[in-house]
């Protein structure tokens, strides 16, 4: 046997007592580690750091931390607390919702097409400006506004309180069970204000399979674009389902339950892959909770309303406008007395039906890739200029008269909806392909187009599939 060879068993029969001794360990030996290094810390700084930090505070934020992270109270506290967050997000948009609505499209909208019509405007320029763009930036500011001013601030105080770091950690050991880095928690609470900003906070992970599982699995977090359909929609079709008291705390416990399937189909995800195409043992993480801080209004304000609120609507805003143009294009250019709307809704509504969704949908998503934030207006637009409802448009591309989460529903009533497309609507919208933004961010933060084209068909897939069943249980029992 040669020298190489010889040098090969060796470095094999080290590997192999290396593994050996891993394994004799337990899995728990990092944190055994973690655990000790920051036990003896603490003794040297006991004996050596004098504080004049108050013993009783320290013996209360020791208490609040056992609470909102033992594995008894944590969850239900995190539950009850997305709840009065969805609830007061739901019940505190409307009225503001209404006033916008009513200015931009029954005050405003009337102005400029007088104007328009006045300095003798052609009516394809007309329709295609005021019909189609200004009305696609007035729904996003309408539906959208309102309860993003009062999400993000909510979200924020629980963030800057010191809440959200106890949610990871309360989160992390689910991770670990599905084959996940702890860190993937921090991740997708990231995803949950961006699914951008979600995949590049991914590169806090050092293992790049657990990193690769973190930024596939990211885009099942609700993101800043989708609560406002998970709660329009909510507020829609199953609010209604109860007396007007309850609607809507059912409203924000059927937005709660979505973004919990979706934390859920995350950590399923993150396991299948870490069993099948990413194969690998989970890392550990030490995790050190920030204290609890007294939360400061101003500066809450101004970073939800204008980093974030103001951010994200402009963002919406952007993409809306020729999107806005696209619909009044699509509802207008004709072939054969038929609109192009109306040959692909037509095309695509009886697989769509099938699954529980429609056809106008199917298109709502293909036109909405740029942003989530448009899909709603693009849906109620669609609605509108494919199926000429009367009494609420004045023509392909035009809508107005539209001041309430009521009258939304009115649309989409007779539009054909109900409370199975309401349904599948919220599912599909948490299941459906990352917006274009997210999709670059995937690939910048991969490098790989194969890994890109996984993560945007994945959702997809699972997206449909997930429709089906519900649509087919629905049939059944209904």
């Amino acid at each position: 046997m040669s020298n190489a060879e010889l040098k090969i068993d060796k470095i094999n029969d080290l590997i192999n007592f290396a593994d050996k001794q891993r394994w004799e360990l337990g899995d728990n030996f990092h944190d055994l580690i973690v655990e000790s290094i920051f036990t003896d810390a603490n003794k040297i700084a006991g004996k050596v750091i004098s504080s004049s930090k108050d013993p009783d505070q320290k013996s209360w934020e020791t208490t609040l931390d056992r609470i909102v992270t033992s594995r008894i109270f944590g969850f239900p506290i995190m539950f009850i607390l997305l709840a009065v967050v969805f609830w007061i997000t739901i019940e505190g948009a409307n009225v503001p919702s209404e006033m916008l609505a009513s200015f931009f499209l029954d005050k405003l909208h009337p102005i400029l097409k007088n104007l328009s019509a006045s300095i003798g405007i052609p009516s394809f320029i007309d329709g295609l400006f005021i019909d189609g763009a200004y009305l696609a930036m007035a729904w996003v500011v309408s539906v959208m506004l309102p309860p993003m001013a009062i999400f993000f601030p909510l979200f924020t105080l629980l963030e800057d309180f010191g809440y959200l770091p106890r949610v990871a950690f309360n989160m992390d050991r689910l991770f670990q069970k599905a084959g996940a880095h702890g860190k993937q928690a921090l991740t997708m609470s990231m995803g949950f204000g961006c699914n951008a900003a979600g995949v590049i906070a991914t590169r806090v992970i050092d293992s790049p399979r657990e990193r690769l599982i973190a930024i596939i699995t990211n885009n099942f977090s609700l993101c800043n674009g989708r609560w406002p359909t998970q709660i329009l929609i909510a507020s829609i079709f199953i609010g209604s389902l109860v007396p007007s008291y309850l609607a809507g705390i059912v409203s924000a416990g059927a937005v709660v339950f979505v973004a919990l399937l979706g934390i859920f189909l995350s950590l399923v995800s993150s396991w299948t892959l870490s069993k099948t195409v990413l194969k690998g043992e989970a890392s550990a993480f030490s995790l050190e909770l920030p204290p609890y801080r007294p939360p400061r209004i101003l500066r809450t304000l101004y970073t939800s309303l204008i980093d974030r609120t103001i951010f994200v609507l402009w963002r919406a805003i952007v993409f809306a406008v020729p999107a806005g143009m696209v619909i009044w294009l699509v509802s207008n250019v004709q072939i054969y007395n038929l609109s192009l709307a109306q040959y692909f809704i037509d095309f695509f509504d009886p697989y769509a039906l099938f699954i529980g969704l429609n056809g106008i949908i199917f298109l709502a998503y293909v036109i909405a890739i740029p942003a989530n934030e448009i899909v709603i207006p693009t849906i109620l637009m669609l609605t509108v200029t494919t199926l000429g409802i009367s009494g609420i448009g004045g023509g392909a591309g035009v809508m107005f008269e539209l001041d309430s989460v009521k009258e939304t529903g009115d649309i989409l009533i007779a539009g054909g909806w109900t409370t199975l497309t309401g349904i599948n609507l919220m599912l599909f919208s948490l299941l459906h392909n990352p917006c274009s933004t997210t999709i670059y961010t995937i690939y910048k933060e991969t490098g790989s187009i194969k890994w890109t084209i996984f993560s945007t068909l994945l959702p997809i897939i699972m997206g449909l599939a997930v429709c089906f069943l519900v649509a087919q249980f629905w049939f059944i029992f209904s």
